[in-house]
Formats: structure tokens, C-alpha cells, sequence
């Protein structure tokens, strides 16, 4: 299989692990920075170079983009894949699952619980909006944060206004949510490949704090996820069309519910936790994808899948 990585940085631990894992089972792979990738888009075709040399005949990429490059990242994913390169993770799903907001709205309506949670614009409608919520604490989030980052916690009902002000003068987006107490400051990362849950980790937030992220302080320990939180763990990938993905659950009395499902999860802290090479079964799905008959099926134009309709 001929692998491409999509990094910014090959020195990370991530990348490095899977770089690693695709070359001890024989495959061809090399790291790109989707910023340096550059495209030609005409009508059937669809070229990319990098750092002055067209890149062709991948069979396989696998993205691992930040946040802070999203829109060019998807891009360059979305051209590979008009290319017929397979990925585990489309540009699409990738999307879908940055926004919170609406990541939020597509597991819902497939049934998947998660922490009660309000949306609004209006400066007018906070005090009804956070009555739909209920009493604080109140839990705020930007909506494409991450690691932790610009995730807040307020125990009053000013606290919870003031906060939405501040948030609304910078026009940030955001989401309001309860806070669910008894999960104590812990949550549970599962890490789906595919239909299955290959590793999970408990992390338990530093004292003082609730943000269990490990950037934050948190500390891991391997765990043995029940059968109802893989169920929904995988459930929860497939609805935002992610065949890797790292999915947050806290357990709460009604049973686990989905905080948020990351599209480029960390391999560092769950394979110090739990000792599983979670790199080589990320590896192993994707050369098995690659092989599907239909893995490296081109995107058909607008216009032809139009008069296919018709």
C-alpha cells in the first residue's frame, strides 16, 4: 500500500507511531503538510503537487489535521479524495464532527444521549434560553475548541450571563450545556477503528478542575469500557461517518452519554495507558479499506450523478 499522512509536523508523536507501524508491515508511506499540498481543479481533473513535484497513486491517506488549518486541510483530504485516494475519515465527516454544534444535532436525532445542551444568537433570549437548560453549574464551550481549550465552568445564574456577553462580544460560537456531577470530573475515551472499540482509557481530571483532557492536567489509566459504551462509541463514529475516531463518554445515571467525538485523536496517552499498538490497527484498517473493490472508487461529478437521477 502506498500510505500518504497528513501532517504538519512528522516529529510528533502520532504520526511518528504510525509512520512507524505502516513500514513494519511492509507498506510505502510518507508524511505531507497539507499546507504546502496545492491543487488544479478542472472539469474531470484534479491535480496536486507538493513542494514543487506532483504527487500521485496513493492508495491511502490517512489525515491527522488540527483544528487551526481545518478549512485548507479538508481541501487538500477533499482533492485526494477526487483523486481516488481511500481515507478513513472523509473531509465531510471530519467536518461534521469539528462542528460541535452540529455534531450535537446528528447524534441526537439518531437516538444518541448526550448532556442536555442549548444554542442561541440573540443577547435578548439568554435568561429563556438558559431556563431550558435549568440551574447551574453550567458547563460553556466554544464550538470548535479543543484539547479542553475555551471550555468553562459557571455555578450561577450571572456567571453563566456574563460569560455568554463576553463570548457574544468577541462573536465566538458556543454552546451551553449541563454539568453532570456525578460523573466526578472523569470521562472515558474509547478509540474506534472501525466497527470496534481497539482501546479505552478513564481520565480523571487534576484537583481543582474539570476538564479531564490529559493537555489540561488529567491523568489516564486503562479501562474496560461496558458493553452499552462500545455499542454507543461505535454508534456514535459511524453516525458522523468516522472510521477512526476517539469518542468522550461520561457515565451518568441514565447511562453513558457522548461529550464529543474527535476526528484526530491522540495516540500518545491512550497507548502509554493502555499498551495497545493502536497505531497498527489504524494501519491495518486502512489497508483493508484500500483493498475493498470499492475503496478507491472516484467521486462521481454533480452532474453525473444528476442525470443518474433522472
Amino acid at each position: 500500500m502506498k500510505l500518504a499522512i497528513l501532517s504538519r509536523n512528522a516529529k510528533l508523536y502520532s504520526t511518528k507511531r504510525l509512520v512507524e507501524a505502516a513500514r513494519v508491515r511492509g507498506h510505502s508511506v510518507r508524511v505531507l503538510d497539507p499546507l504546502r499540498c496545492y491543487m488544479k481543479i478542472g472539469k474531470g481533473d484534479f491535480e496536486m503537487h507538493y513542494k514543487g513535484a506532483r504527487i500521485s497513486g496513493y492508495d491511502a491517506v490517512i489525515p491527522r489535521i488540527g483544528a487551526s488549518v481545518t478549512r485548507y486541510g479538508t481541501a487538500v483530504l477533499r482533492q485526494f479524495e477526487l483523486m481516488g485516494t481511500t481515507s478513513p475519515n472523509s473531509c465531510d465527516a471530519i467536518l461534521r464532527a469539528r462542528d460541535k454544534l452540529r455534531s450535537h444535532q446528528l447524534l441526537a436525532a439518531e437516538g444518541i444521549d448526550l448532556p442536555a445542551t442549548v444554542f442561541g444568537d440573540n443577547p435578548d433570549d439568554t435568561v429563556d434560553m438558559l431556563s431550558m437548560l435549568g440551574p447551574p453549574p453550567h458547563v460553556i464551550k466554544l464550538n470548535e475548541g479543543a484539547q479542553g481549550a475555551g471550555v468553562m465552568l459557571t455555578e450561577k445564574p450571572s456567571a453563566s450571563q456574563a460569560v455568554i456577553e463576553a463570548l457574544r462580544g468577541l462573536y465566538a460560537q458556543f454552546l451551553v450545556q449541563e454539568f453532570v456531577a456525578e460523573a466526578q470530573g472523569a470521562d472515558l475515551r474509547c478509540f474506534v477503528v472501525g466497527d470496534r472499540v481497539v482501546g479505552a482509557m478513564k481520565r480523571q481530571a487534576p484537583s481543582g478542575d474539570f476538564r479531564s483532557n490529559l493537555h489540561r492536567g488529567g491523568t489516564a489509566e486503562p479501562a474496560e469500557p461496558r458493553d452499552d459504551e462500545v455499542e454507543v462509541a461505535v454508534r456514535a463514529a459511524k453516525v458522523l461517518g468516522l472510521g477512526i475516531a476517539g469518542v468522550d463518554l461520561i457515565r451518568s445515571r441514565r447511562g453513558p452519554l457522548v461529550l464529543e467525538v474527535n476526528s484526530s485523536p491522540g495516540l500518545e496517552g491512550i497507548e502509554a495507558a493502555t499498551a495497545v499498538d493502536i497505531a497498527g490497527a489504524i494501519i491495518d484498517h486502512v489497508a483493508a479499506c484500500a483493498k475493498e473493490p470499492n475503496g478507491r472508487k472516484r467521486v462521481k461529478p454533480l452532474s453525473a450523478r444528476s442525470k443518474k437521477r433522472d
